[in-house]
């Protein structure tokens, strides 16, 4: 299969989920966006993760880990999310025996995954499947569109039908600067949509 590697362009604060954050992982090649939604726990995780100047003064449970799979003498060789259904995404984690070449492929939260991926260095990739479902693509306007909105509620769903595809794009670009990536994903489904009524 023809996995797309993604890179983890930061972890914010969910506008949408009390208690929650986003993860933001992006195509290399495409720059679609991956929103994923993770908990406090395996945010603060991935951070450390990713600072590797900073030492915990215990080990979190994916220190743990690592430790536990390089003293079994395994590598964490890739990160996979393969599938989204209703909003969760599946992952598999990768690992490899380094004196046999055995493989080991274990199922896990895709938070987890990507909080021992950092831990490893190792590449995180995706489908174009799950890309086409779950990704944010921001396309970049020639000339700046005038708000029209004002900036309080979110428009509703219905609301999204009746406005131009201009206006669309417009608020797509803002729902991810805001980092609402829950309205984002509801404003590409209605770009999708329309794409393909035109198809």
């Amino acid at each position: 299969m023809d996995y797309k590697r993604l890179v983890i362009r930061g972890i914010s604060y969910s506008q949408t989920q009390s208690g929650a954050y986003a993860l933001l992982l992006e195509d290399e090649e495409t720059k679609v966006k991956l929103p994923v939604v993770i908990g406090n726990f395996e945010a603060q995780s991935i951070s450390l993760g990713l600072e590797k100047d900073i030492q915990p003064p215990r080990p979190l449970t994916h220190d743990l880990f690592t430790k536990f799979v390089t003293s079994t003498h395994y590598n964490l060789e890739s990160v996979v999310i393969y599938q989204i259904i209703d909003g969760v995404f599946f992952s598999n984690i990768n690992f490899r025996h380094k004196t046999n070449g055995e493989e080991l492929i274990l199922d896990a939260r895709t938070s987890d995954a990507v909080a021992m991926a950092v831990r490893f260095d190792a590449p995180i990739y995706t489908t174009q499947q799950v890309l086409n479902e779950a990704g944010i693509l921001l396309e970049i306007e020639e000339a700046p569109v005038q708000n029209t909105f004002s900036e309080e509620e979110p428009l509703a769903e219905n609301d999204l039908r009746n406005t131009t595809m201009e206006e669309l794009k417009m608020l797509l670009d803002q729902a991810v600067k805001d980092e609402d990536f829950d309205y984002a994903l509801e404003i590409q489904e209605e770009i999708k949509r329309r794409k393909r009524k035109i198809d």
